[in-house]
């Protein structure tokens, strides 16, 4: 019998982004799963079919070569498909995978490298399964980062099914079966080319067991998509790309089990004023030319207020000033770093004639002893002046 095409499996055009086809797959799973469709003998063949058009659409080398040689690129036993089963546990996709370089359309192994046995799991024998962890990129302004601050997010999750109180039976009691997937022993056998490969059954996640009275609001899982709002406590001199982890917070486990994590990624938004360097804040402030020659207060912006900076004469340009303890405190000790404030002299602009000529006036009366930068480098320079 031919293979009709994975896009058309799963609904989607050939155009869709990888979020698209992710939901698509989830919806369909759920509505042909097998326990969902106790009297539909076909069931089981449109659910594995849907998790060989998902494990080849949601990696995007095997896409890529789908979407170039069609069946053809899995052929002789090589595919996904080959042996009438699909690689790895089908709600393995629905897994959250994290950060830097590891990249990341969804699997089970990527997962579980980076988060550990905390990461999902396989189901325990009442069919129970823990949740998957979630992420929450979430942008702070810089002075959050200086003072610490409570934030209040709200996230989509899967949340415990209110019908059958996230046990996944109706009336909110369990009647179990033996699975008719892999006829109770929790375990399916799949083929690699020459390989064969033992992975846990994907009609009840390796439980062996099946709900013969699954709730009709969750189809069995004992939760459904909602919406929760999470508090968080963002300690001061947390560090852009940090991670927060919050228990509990992520999705809820199927049937009961036990719910996943959050983690909130801090990003610092970038600051109109100040640029940060570890615990070090570093600014630029115009000097006026008057005040660089001969000398005076300068009035600086802080994270705390205002602060005054005594302005030698004869400043110049890229001078730098220290405020000690005005920088950003350590997230382990509470020490503050240091503020550091470099000037940059402001050369009058749109002068009048009468200013003009006051100013030349000046400039007449300059001798080397008032400009020894601009004397030494052009002692150095005649060379290079000589016709």
């Amino acid at each position: 019998m031919a293979k009709r095409c994975y896009y058309e499996v799963l609904g989607v055009s050939k155009t869709s982004e990888h979020v698209e086809i992710k939901k698509s797959y989830r919806k369909l799973a759920m509505k042909h799963h097998p326990d969902k469709n106790p009297d539909d003998p076909e069931a089981e063949d449109r659910f594995k079919e849907l998790g060989e058009a998902y494990e080849v659409l949601s990696d995007p080398q095997k896409r890529a070569a789908y979407d170039r040689y069609g069946h053809g690129a899995f052929s002789q036993g090589t595919g996904p498909s080959a042996g009438g089963g699909f690689g790895g546990d089908p709600f393995d996709i629905f897994r959250e995978v994290f950060g830097g370089g590891r990249g990341g359309g969804g699997g089970g192994s990527i997962f579980d490298d980076f988060f550990g046995a905390a990461g999902g799991g396989r189901g325990r024998g009442d069919g129970r399964q823990r949740g998957s962890d979630l992420r929450y990129d979430l942008p702070i302004d810089l002075e959050d980062v200086v003072k610490g601050v409570e934030k209040e997010i709200s996230i989509e999750r899967l949340v415990p099914c209110d019908s059958c109180t996230g046990t996944g039976a109706q009336g909110g009691k369990a009647d179990l079966r033996s699975c008719s997937t892999c006829g109770g022993v929790g375990q399916v056998i799949t083929s690699r080319g020459f390989f064969q490969v033992q992975q846990p059954c994907p009609a009840c996640n390796g439980a062996g067991e099946s709900l013969s009275n699954p709730c009709t609001g969750c189809n069995g899982e004992g939760r459904k998509d909602g919406t929760s709002r999470i508090k968080l406590k963002i300690p001061a001199g947390i560090g852009d790309g940090n991670r927060l982890r919050s228990s509990s917070s992520g999705d809820t486990g199927v049937r009961g089990g036990p719910a996943g994590d959050l983690y909130v990624v801090v990003h610092v938004k970038p600051h109109d004023i100040f640029e940060r360097d570890e615990n070090d804040l570093y600014c630029e402030v115009p000097l006026a030319f008057n005040t660089a020659a001969l000398g005076g207060e300068l009035i600086v912006p802080t994270m705390e207020g205002k602060a005054s900076v005594k302005v030698p004469h004869g400043t110049q340009t890229n001078t730098s000033f220290r405020l000690r303890d005005k920088g950003v405190p350590d997230v382990r000790t509470g020490r503050k770093g240091d503020l550091f404030v470099n000037v940059q002299v402001e050369v009058p602009v749109k002068l009048s004639k009468d200013q003009e000529k006051k100013l030349q006036a000046f400039t007449d009366t300059l001798t080397e002893k008032n400009t020894p930068m601009r004397e030494s480098f052009f002692e150095k320079a005649k060379r290079f002046f000589k016709p």
